[in-house]
């Protein structure tokens, strides 16, 4: 979710987790709001963590410490997308002469190390997204211009809206404009203040599907008949004359079962032979 100052997201997340993790499901928030989260702790079952190290890897460590809760929310990733701006405009003056550029050689697989941690999370993954906020003037009912704030690009790494399933566009009046929707079932909706009802209908739809049914055992090799297994074990100049033989005794009309025992019996002689032949005198 991502929008100005005022458009709700906190609230916004708390409800919806609260709707997909159903009554008695867990939720964590990774806060970097400076405690925004715990002043909604009377009306929302949650555990906090306000983060205070705004690098990835403060980021990585909280993400990982909410291992094991149903529900995460991350209120937000903006912190951590200025931290990061910060770090390679250090990195660019230390190590690359001021080329901001090749300091993103560094830059860039930190951001992926962060998008890692949160599609590696084993549970569902709410995010809030500050947008830059300006001010255009519009007409109001009366026909006077007024001042109205307006969110625009979101304030983290330029594509970050690929890795989520579903992306909000909050306004000030808390309405979302859903213009991602993986699910199907909302794209280009207006949400009027996403609530619990809004997050069960996501819970219900990744719920969604027949079960999978357990993939029957393989079955048993068949075992080898002892006699087949000794004709494979002879000489190949040996197979010859007992495939011969077994041909033979099919075609005259006996079971397959004794044209084994003969071809076996006619290896063993021929087996013999060579070892009487190979004695030395």
């Amino acid at each position: 979710m991502f929008g100005p100052s005022g458009g709700g997201k906190t609230m916004s997340a708390l409800r919806i987790a609260r709707g997909m993790a159903g009554p008695t499901g867990t939720v964590a928030v990774v806060d970097t709001e400076r405690g925004s989260a715990s002043k909604y702790s009377d009306r929302f079952d949650f555990e906090v963590l306000d983060l205070k190290d705004y690098t990835v890897q403060g980021y990585v460590e909280a993400i990982k410490a909410a291992h094991g809760f149903d529900v995460l929310i991350i209120d937000s990733l903006s912190h951590g997308w200025q931290s990061l701006l910060e770090e390679v405009e250090k990195l660019a003056k230390a190590k690359y002469r001021g080329n901001t550029w090749s300091a993103w050689s560094e830059g860039t697989p930190l951001q992926k190390k962060l998008v890692n941690a949160i599609l590696d999370f084993p549970g569902h993954v709410l995010a809030t997204i500050r947008s830059k906020t300006e001010w255009t003037t519009v007409e109001d009912g009366r026909g006077k211009k007024v001042p109205q704030r307006i969110g625009m690009a979101p304030e983290q790494g330029k594509g970050i809206e690929y890795e989520f399933d579903l992306l909000l566009e909050i306004s000030t009046e808390h309405f979302a404009n859903v213009i991602k929707d993986r699910t199907g079932r909302f794209q280009d909706r207006i949400i009027d203040k996403p609530d619990e009802e809004f997050g069960r209908q996501l819970a219900l739809w990744l719920a969604d599907g027949e079960p999978v049914a357990d993939s029957p055992p393989p079955p048993a090799a068949p075992s080898l008949d002892p006699r087949v297994v000794e004709l494979f074990e002879f000489p190949d100049s040996v197979k010859d004359g007992c495939r011969a033989v077994m041909r033979a005794a099919i075609s005259s009309g006996i079971s397959q079962s004794e044209a084994i025992d003969l071809a076996v019996e006619h290896g063993r002689e021929l087996v013999a032979e060579m070892a009487n032949e190979a004695e030395p005198v």
